[in-house]
């Protein structure tokens, strides 16, 4: 194939990725985002095997470790439950930056073989490419590992910090760029492995001292490092298509770990930095005196709800973890059939990534035009006849508004304490993802519901 024709084709699967990322903005057009994706994937991995145009015998290892990898990718999409997969996508994104880190080590040991120059003689573009590319690969690597860590629960979800963390990793940044400029010079092997290596270290030190709370921020980040790492590859290896889809994924996954910090109230270059998350998040908890609580039942909460005329649904993770979607969509048709409104209130850090939620709801075929963003809805609560809070701990948590000392202050939170009851589907008073106590568990408007959260919905389903 021409360089020409394939420059078309590339084009094309760049467009079509662009209106995947256009479709994927919204739940009503994520399908077919989906579909522009997959798509735009296959013409671009086409063009590249046509554009070889030698069919030998590497061909046909490109074609095994394709088609074992594929086989492997579908086997863990089918299988892992929607709860796991936050720690899966930080799974995959390890990947992005572990395949950049080792298409970048085969161009410095083979250039020749990607027509980049010789061996202690390679292009000074070339070798700036891929030392980038191999550093924000490693890091995006290491970091993911420790990500996908504190998301399956393997490693402790509190900060880890110590003494000089921070000078620590603006050392080892300043370390690698200066390695890069004398790799320029050098072209030294051993300086490469070292870029290497630090750059893993970093991944790390960057990623470890931030609470399991703040986790959502931390997948979109690294999703952008893997696109930047991936756009650094690709002009390593001058593919376009690479270049293209590294660069959307960039700057998505940028925008959107914007706004993330946006909604969190937290510093974008703190964030990028790993420079946050550091706080002591068991201090509130742990000196908080317990106070009186309001438990009920099922047939109270049926009660609340049947007499409302306004409901607001909050999910969160523990609707995640119960596997409570489907039952949820069961109690909110025979609220209907009561003529019961009922909405949905999405925080945009609920679940651990951004989206978690709509996913769920999406699944049980719940409508779009009942889902509601956090400043769409949160005036509303002050008007609602009951809040029905399913497993969504601190993104509900009035201190962000009250308690300056607190992780979260500052937060946007949902209204829910506005709400003339508040029904709170909890197994158990234990703080949330961020270790801090929440004050809506001890409200006078709030019923607290100890159960499991599909255990309970089934029972509130069945007493309506």
């Amino acid at each position: 194939m021409s360089a020409n024709l394939s420059a078309l084709f590339y084009l094309i699967s760049g467009i079509l990725f662009i209106l995947a990322l256009r479709g994927l903005s919204s739940p009503e057009t994520s399908r077919q985002g989906n579909y522009f994706g997959i798509s735009g994937m296959a013409i671009a991995i086409l063009v590249t095997f046509l554009s070889l145009g030698n069919f030998g015998l590497g061909f046909i290892y490109v074609l095994i470790f394709l088609t074992v990898g594929g086989l492997v990718g579908a086997f863990i999409a089918f299988k892992i439950p929607m709860t796991a997969m936050p720690e899966l996508v930080a799974g995959f994104h390890s990947l992005v930056g572990l395949a950049a880190v080792f298409v970048a080590i085969s161009a410095f040991l083979k250039p020749e073989a990607f027509g980049l120059g010789v061996s202690g003689n390679i292009k000074l573009a070339s070798l700036i490419e891929m030392s980038l590319g191999a550093a924000i690969g490693a890091i995006t690597f290491s970091g993911s590992i420790i990500a996908f860590l504190k998301l399956r629960g393997i490693m402790s979800g509190a900060p880890i910090t110590f003494r000089g963390q921070h000078f620590i990793n603006l050392i080892l940044g300043l370390a690698i760029i200066l390695l890069i400029y004398y790799l320029c010079i050098t072209q030294s092997s051993n300086i490469f492995w070292s870029i290497v290596l630090l750059s893993f270290i970093l991944g790390i030190l960057l990623i470890v001292p931030i609470g399991g709370a703040d986790m959502p921020v931390v997948i979109s980040m690294l999703n952008s490092y893997s696109g930047w790492a991936a756009a650094g590859i690709g002009f390593t290896l001058e593919n376009s298509a690479l270049i293209i889809t590294g660069a959307l994924v960039g700057s998505s996954g940028a925008i959107l770990s914007y706004i993330m910090c946006k909604g969190m109230n937290r510093s974008f270059f703190n964030v990028i930095l790993g420079g946050w998350g550091a706080t002591d998040q068991t201090l509130k908890s742990s000196s908080e005196e317990q106070k009186p609580v309001k438990s009920g039942n099922a047939d109270d909460a049926a009660f609340l709800m049947k007499n409302a005329s306004s409901v607001i649904i909050v999910p969160g993770y523990g609707m995640a973890v119960a596997q409570a979607q489907h039952a949820l969509r069961e109690m909110v048709d025979s609220l209907k059939k009561n003529g019961v409104k009922v909405s949905y209130a999405i925080h945009p850090v609920a679940g651990r990534m951004p989206g978690h939620m709509n996913v769920l709801l999406a699944e049980a075929n719940v409508p779009y035009d009942e889902v509601f963003e956090l400043e769409e809805i949160n005036n509303d609560f002050a008007n609602c006849d009951v809040a029905y809070v399913i497993g969504a701990n601190d993104v509900t948590n009035p201190v962000a508004k009250s308690d300056p000392q607190s992780p979260i202050y500052g937060m946007p939170v949902l209204d829910v304490e506005k709400s003339k009851s508040v029904l709170f589907v909890k197994r158990s008073l234990s703080p949330g993802y961020a270790g801090i106590d929440n004050d809506l568990f001890y409200r006078d408007n709030t019923l607290m519901l100890f159960s499991d959260a599909k255990k309970m919905t089934e029972e509130i389903v069945k007493s309506l």
